[in-house]
Protein backbone atom coordinates (compact mmCIF):
# COMPACT_ATOMS: atom_id res chain seq x y z
CA UNK A 1 0.00 0.00 0.00
CA UNK A 2 1.61 3.31 -1.01
CA UNK A 3 -0.64 6.46 -0.61
CA UNK A 4 -1.75 6.47 3.21
CA UNK A 5 -4.78 8.97 2.84
CA UNK A 6 -5.97 6.56 -0.32
CA UNK A 7 -5.72 3.59 2.46
CA UNK A 8 -7.31 5.39 5.26
CA UNK A 9 -10.23 6.65 2.66
CA UNK A 10 -11.18 3.23 1.20
CA UNK A 11 -10.71 1.41 4.60
CA UNK A 12 -13.60 3.85 6.05
CA UNK A 13 -15.66 3.40 3.42
CA UNK A 14 -15.63 0.01 4.09
CA UNK A 15 -16.19 0.41 7.71
CA UNK A 16 -18.81 2.74 7.13
CA UNK A 17 -20.70 0.20 4.47
CA UNK A 18 -20.44 -2.82 6.79
CA UNK A 19 -21.40 -0.61 10.12
CA UNK A 20 -24.69 0.25 8.07
CA UNK A 21 -25.36 -3.28 7.23
CA UNK A 22 -24.99 -4.54 11.00
CA UNK A 23 -27.17 -1.93 12.04
CA UNK A 24 -30.20 -1.89 9.40
CA UNK A 25 -30.30 -5.89 9.89
CA UNK A 26 -31.27 -5.15 13.92
CA UNK A 27 -34.65 -3.78 11.92
CA UNK A 28 -34.90 -5.49 8.89
CA UNK A 29 -33.25 -7.36 6.31
CA UNK A 30 -29.86 -5.90 4.34
CA UNK A 31 -27.14 -6.85 2.17
CA UNK A 32 -24.12 -5.64 0.63
CA UNK A 33 -23.59 -5.95 -2.69
CA UNK A 34 -19.91 -7.58 -3.10
CA UNK A 35 -18.16 -6.41 -6.06
CA UNK A 36 -14.04 -5.21 -6.94
CA UNK A 37 -14.63 -1.79 -5.24
CA UNK A 38 -15.39 -3.68 -2.09
CA UNK A 39 -12.65 -6.09 -2.12
CA UNK A 40 -10.32 -3.18 -2.34
CA UNK A 41 -11.83 -1.13 0.73
CA UNK A 42 -11.66 -4.84 2.62
CA UNK A 43 -8.07 -4.55 1.95
CA UNK A 44 -7.21 -1.64 2.91
CA UNK A 45 -9.44 -2.40 6.00
CA UNK A 46 -6.87 -5.22 6.53
CA UNK A 47 -3.95 -3.42 6.14
CA UNK A 48 -4.63 -0.80 8.62
CA UNK A 49 -3.75 -0.97 12.65
CA UNK A 50 -6.15 -2.03 15.04
CA UNK A 51 -5.78 1.50 16.76
CA UNK A 52 -6.82 3.14 13.85
CA UNK A 53 -10.04 0.23 12.77
CA UNK A 54 -11.08 0.76 16.21
CA UNK A 55 -11.39 4.97 15.97
CA UNK A 56 -12.82 4.69 12.01
CA UNK A 57 -15.71 1.99 14.15
CA UNK A 58 -16.56 4.88 16.29
CA UNK A 59 -16.66 7.25 13.62
CA UNK A 60 -18.94 5.23 11.45
CA UNK A 61 -21.50 4.24 13.99
CA UNK A 62 -21.87 7.98 14.87
CA UNK A 63 -22.61 8.81 11.20
CA UNK A 64 -25.27 5.41 10.64
CA UNK A 65 -27.47 6.53 13.80
CA UNK A 66 -27.93 10.16 12.63
CA UNK A 67 -28.69 8.96 9.01
CA UNK A 68 -31.34 6.51 10.53
CA UNK A 69 -33.28 9.87 12.13
CA UNK A 70 -32.78 11.69 8.70
CA UNK A 71 -33.71 9.12 6.24
CA UNK A 72 -36.58 6.80 8.11
CA UNK A 73 -37.05 4.66 4.59
CA UNK A 74 -33.76 2.72 5.85
CA UNK A 75 -35.45 1.21 8.66
CA UNK A 76 -38.72 0.60 7.90
CA UNK A 77 -39.47 -3.08 8.33
CA UNK A 78 -40.97 -4.63 5.43
CA UNK A 79 -40.70 -8.11 3.43
CA UNK A 80 -38.07 -6.15 0.66
CA UNK A 81 -34.54 -6.65 0.78
CA UNK A 82 -32.09 -3.42 1.14
CA UNK A 83 -29.28 -3.42 -0.77
CA UNK A 84 -25.95 -1.76 -0.24
CA UNK A 85 -23.55 -0.91 -2.48
CA UNK A 86 -19.88 0.59 -3.31
CA UNK A 87 -19.89 2.81 -6.44
CA UNK A 88 -16.85 2.27 -8.33
CA UNK A 89 -13.94 5.68 -8.82
CA UNK A 90 -15.38 6.16 -12.29
CA UNK A 91 -19.16 7.14 -11.41
CA UNK A 92 -17.09 10.02 -9.83
CA UNK A 93 -15.97 10.69 -12.84
CA UNK A 94 -18.88 11.39 -14.92
CA UNK A 95 -20.75 12.84 -12.19
CA UNK A 96 -21.82 11.00 -9.38
CA UNK A 97 -20.11 11.71 -6.05
CA UNK A 98 -21.79 8.86 -4.27
CA UNK A 99 -19.81 6.64 -2.78
CA UNK A 100 -22.11 4.16 -0.84
CA UNK A 101 -25.56 3.65 -2.13
CA UNK A 102 -28.28 2.71 -0.27
CA UNK A 103 -31.40 0.87 -2.44
CA UNK A 104 -34.57 -0.31 -1.70
CA UNK A 105 -35.48 -1.56 -5.04
CA UNK A 106 -39.26 -2.26 -4.31
CA UNK A 107 -39.90 1.20 -3.20
CA UNK A 108 -37.92 2.52 -6.28
CA UNK A 109 -36.21 4.21 -3.58
CA UNK A 110 -32.20 4.95 -2.94
CA UNK A 111 -29.87 7.39 -1.35
CA UNK A 112 -26.15 8.02 -1.71
CA UNK A 113 -23.28 8.90 0.87
CA UNK A 114 -19.82 10.68 -0.12
CA UNK A 115 -17.81 9.30 2.55
CA UNK A 116 -14.43 11.43 3.42
CA UNK A 117 -11.79 11.35 5.59
CA UNK A 118 -10.04 14.01 7.36
CA UNK A 119 -10.72 16.29 4.08
CA UNK A 120 -13.48 18.41 2.87
CA UNK A 121 -12.46 18.59 -0.68
CA UNK A 122 -15.04 18.36 -3.70
CA UNK A 123 -13.47 18.20 -6.81
CA UNK A 124 -10.46 17.58 -7.97
CA UNK A 125 -10.53 18.53 -11.79
CA UNK A 126 -8.05 19.13 -13.96
CA UNK A 127 -6.89 21.67 -16.60
CA UNK A 128 -4.99 20.94 -20.08
CA UNK A 129 -3.53 21.70 -23.02
CA UNK A 130 -6.87 20.05 -24.76
CA UNK A 131 -8.92 19.67 -21.77
CA UNK A 132 -12.15 21.14 -22.57
CA UNK A 133 -13.22 22.35 -18.90
CA UNK A 134 -16.25 24.40 -20.20
CA UNK A 135 -17.86 21.40 -22.30
CA UNK A 136 -17.88 19.17 -19.48
CA UNK A 137 -18.29 21.15 -16.46
CA UNK A 138 -21.41 23.19 -17.67
CA UNK A 139 -21.99 22.13 -21.34
CA UNK A 140 -20.54 25.16 -23.16
CA UNK A 141 -17.19 24.51 -24.96
CA UNK A 142 -14.40 26.69 -24.60
CA UNK A 143 -14.01 29.81 -26.73
CA UNK A 144 -11.02 29.86 -28.82
CA UNK A 145 -10.14 33.58 -26.79
CA UNK A 146 -9.52 30.44 -24.05
CA UNK A 147 -7.26 28.21 -26.23
CA UNK A 148 -5.76 30.95 -27.60
CA UNK A 149 -5.22 32.41 -23.81
CA UNK A 150 -3.64 28.78 -22.66
CA UNK A 151 -1.89 28.15 -25.41
CA UNK A 152 2.05 29.72 -24.73
CA UNK A 153 1.49 28.01 -21.08
CA UNK A 154 1.23 25.01 -21.83
CA UNK A 155 3.83 25.39 -24.77
CA UNK A 156 6.10 26.46 -21.87
CA UNK A 157 5.11 23.14 -20.06
CA UNK A 158 5.73 21.31 -22.68
CA UNK A 159 9.18 22.71 -23.19
CA UNK A 160 10.03 21.53 -19.77
CA UNK A 161 8.54 18.48 -20.12
CA UNK A 162 10.83 17.57 -22.82
CA UNK A 163 13.60 18.55 -20.62
CA UNK A 164 12.43 16.11 -17.97
CA UNK A 165 12.13 18.70 -15.18
CA UNK A 166 10.77 18.26 -12.16
CA UNK A 167 7.75 21.03 -10.89
CA UNK A 168 10.44 22.00 -8.06
CA UNK A 169 12.99 22.72 -11.16
CA UNK A 170 10.65 25.86 -11.95
CA UNK A 171 11.16 28.55 -10.31
CA UNK A 172 8.99 31.18 -11.24
CA UNK A 173 6.10 28.57 -11.92
CA UNK A 174 3.31 31.05 -10.24
CA UNK A 175 4.28 33.69 -12.69
CA UNK A 176 4.87 31.86 -15.38
CA UNK A 177 2.34 28.84 -15.14
CA UNK A 178 -0.78 29.43 -12.27
CA UNK A 179 -1.63 33.28 -12.84
CA UNK A 180 -1.96 33.19 -16.45
CA UNK A 181 -3.68 29.56 -16.55
CA UNK A 182 -6.12 30.96 -13.50
CA UNK A 183 -7.07 34.26 -15.40
CA UNK A 184 -7.65 32.37 -18.49
CA UNK A 185 -10.01 29.98 -16.68
CA UNK A 186 -11.77 33.17 -14.85
CA UNK A 187 -12.10 34.93 -17.87
CA UNK A 188 -13.74 31.95 -20.09
CA UNK A 189 -16.41 31.56 -17.01
CA UNK A 190 -16.60 35.17 -16.87
CA UNK A 191 -17.61 35.16 -20.81
CA UNK A 192 -20.05 32.15 -20.97
CA UNK A 193 -21.62 33.25 -17.55
CA UNK A 194 -22.68 36.85 -19.18
CA UNK A 195 -24.26 35.07 -21.84
CA UNK A 196 -25.65 31.92 -20.27
CA UNK A 197 -27.93 32.26 -17.20
CA UNK A 198 -27.70 29.23 -16.36
CA UNK A 199 -23.89 28.75 -15.76
CA UNK A 200 -24.27 29.03 -11.96
CA UNK A 201 -26.68 26.54 -11.28
CA UNK A 202 -24.48 23.90 -13.68
CA UNK A 203 -21.42 24.73 -12.53
CA UNK A 204 -22.83 23.77 -8.70
CA UNK A 205 -24.79 20.77 -10.08
CA UNK A 206 -21.16 19.98 -11.73
CA UNK A 207 -18.84 20.27 -8.70
CA UNK A 208 -21.65 18.31 -6.20
CA UNK A 209 -22.83 15.95 -8.73
CA UNK A 210 -25.96 14.91 -10.33
CA UNK A 211 -27.51 13.07 -7.40
CA UNK A 212 -28.36 14.38 -3.74
CA UNK A 213 -26.35 13.37 -0.99
CA UNK A 214 -25.20 13.08 2.18
CA UNK A 215 -21.55 13.95 2.81
CA UNK A 216 -20.18 12.12 5.54
CA UNK A 217 -16.62 13.80 6.87
CA UNK A 218 -15.06 11.75 9.48
CA UNK A 219 -13.04 14.24 11.85
CA UNK A 220 -11.11 11.97 13.82
CA UNK A 221 -8.74 14.79 15.94
CA UNK A 222 -12.16 16.26 17.39
CA UNK A 223 -13.99 12.66 17.55
CA UNK A 224 -16.52 13.97 15.58
CA UNK A 225 -18.28 12.52 12.44
CA UNK A 226 -20.07 15.79 10.36
CA UNK A 227 -22.82 15.21 7.90
CA UNK A 228 -23.70 17.21 5.48
CA UNK A 229 -26.78 17.42 3.58
CA UNK A 230 -26.68 18.04 -0.08
CA UNK A 231 -30.69 18.15 -0.69
CA UNK A 232 -30.36 19.88 -4.07
CA UNK A 233 -33.23 18.23 -5.75
CA UNK A 234 -35.50 17.71 -2.85
CA UNK A 235 -34.75 13.57 -3.14
CA UNK A 236 -33.60 13.14 0.51
CA UNK A 237 -35.00 13.13 3.79
CA UNK A 238 -38.50 11.31 2.66
CA UNK A 239 -40.50 9.88 4.82
CA UNK A 240 -41.52 6.19 5.40
CA UNK A 241 -45.25 5.06 5.42
CA UNK A 242 -45.13 5.51 9.47
CA UNK A 243 -42.64 7.52 9.98
CA UNK A 244 -41.32 10.98 9.15
CA UNK A 245 -37.71 11.97 9.55
CA UNK A 246 -36.26 13.66 13.08
CA UNK A 247 -34.79 16.49 11.24
CA UNK A 248 -36.29 17.78 8.51
CA UNK A 249 -34.05 18.79 5.74
CA UNK A 250 -34.96 22.07 3.35
CA UNK A 251 -34.21 21.46 0.17
CA UNK A 252 -31.44 23.61 -1.22
CA UNK A 253 -31.84 26.59 -3.59
CA UNK A 254 -28.94 26.54 -6.48
CA UNK A 255 -27.61 29.83 -7.61
CA UNK A 256 -28.48 32.62 -10.21
CA UNK A 257 -25.18 34.61 -10.32
CA UNK A 258 -22.30 34.73 -10.23
CA UNK A 259 -21.12 37.83 -7.71
CA UNK A 260 -17.29 37.84 -7.82
CA UNK A 261 -14.48 35.36 -9.36
CA UNK A 262 -10.98 36.20 -8.02
CA UNK A 263 -7.73 35.51 -6.62
CA UNK A 264 -7.54 35.10 -2.81
CA UNK A 265 -5.87 37.71 -0.98
CA UNK A 266 -2.10 37.35 -1.38
CA UNK A 267 -2.14 33.94 -3.21
CA UNK A 268 -1.03 33.05 -6.65
CA UNK A 269 -2.54 29.74 -6.89
CA UNK A 270 -5.21 30.03 -5.37
CA UNK A 271 -9.02 31.71 -6.82
CA UNK A 272 -12.21 32.09 -4.99
CA UNK A 273 -15.80 32.03 -6.59
CA UNK A 274 -18.45 33.90 -4.99
CA UNK A 275 -22.13 33.43 -6.07
CA UNK A 276 -25.68 34.25 -4.11
CA UNK A 277 -27.92 32.14 -2.73
CA UNK A 278 -24.72 31.24 -0.15
CA UNK A 279 -22.63 29.24 -2.70
CA UNK A 280 -18.88 29.98 -2.08
CA UNK A 281 -15.80 27.97 -4.12
CA UNK A 282 -11.74 28.00 -3.58
CA UNK A 283 -9.97 26.41 -6.48
CA UNK A 284 -6.56 25.94 -5.76
CA UNK A 285 -4.53 24.92 -8.58
CA UNK A 286 -1.21 22.41 -8.07
CA UNK A 287 1.02 19.94 -9.95
CA UNK A 288 0.04 16.53 -9.10
CA UNK A 289 3.04 15.02 -9.81
CA UNK A 290 6.41 15.44 -9.33
CA UNK A 291 8.04 16.06 -13.17
CA UNK A 292 6.49 18.40 -14.85
CA UNK A 293 3.17 17.04 -16.89
CA UNK A 294 0.99 18.73 -19.71
CA UNK A 295 -2.06 19.15 -16.68
CA UNK A 296 -2.87 20.58 -13.86
CA UNK A 297 -5.01 19.85 -10.79
CA UNK A 298 -7.43 21.46 -8.78
CA UNK A 299 -8.49 21.10 -5.02
CA UNK A 300 -11.68 22.70 -4.88
CA UNK A 301 -13.33 23.06 -1.61
CA UNK A 302 -16.50 24.82 -0.54
CA UNK A 303 -16.16 26.82 1.64
CA UNK A 304 -19.87 29.04 1.94
CA UNK A 305 -22.89 27.33 1.89
CA UNK A 306 -26.49 28.52 2.05
CA UNK A 307 -28.04 27.95 5.40
CA UNK A 308 -30.92 25.21 3.84
CA UNK A 309 -27.75 23.18 3.56
CA UNK A 310 -27.37 21.54 6.93
CA UNK A 311 -24.21 20.31 8.97
CA UNK A 312 -24.87 17.92 11.77
CA UNK A 313 -21.73 17.00 14.03
CA UNK A 314 -22.23 13.52 15.74
CA UNK A 315 -20.06 13.07 18.28
CA UNK A 316 -18.39 9.35 18.88
CA UNK A 317 -19.33 7.44 21.97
Amino acid sequence: MSNQSNVFGRAYEYICIETLNVEINKYRKSVIEKSSTYEIAKECWDFIDQETKDIFKQSALAATISIFDLEPMITEIGEDCLVLKMQKDEEGEIGDVRDIIIIRNAEKWEIGLSIKHNHFAVKHSRLGAKLDFGERWYGIKCSDDYWNDIAPIFEFINSKKEQGLKWSDLENKDIDVYVPLLNAFMNEIKRNADKHSDLPKKLVEYLLGEFDFYKVISIDNKKITQIQTYNLRGTLNKPSKKETPKTIIPIAKLPTRIVNIDFKPESKNTIELYMNEGWQFSFRIHNASTYVENSLKFDIQIVGMPASIISIDCKWN
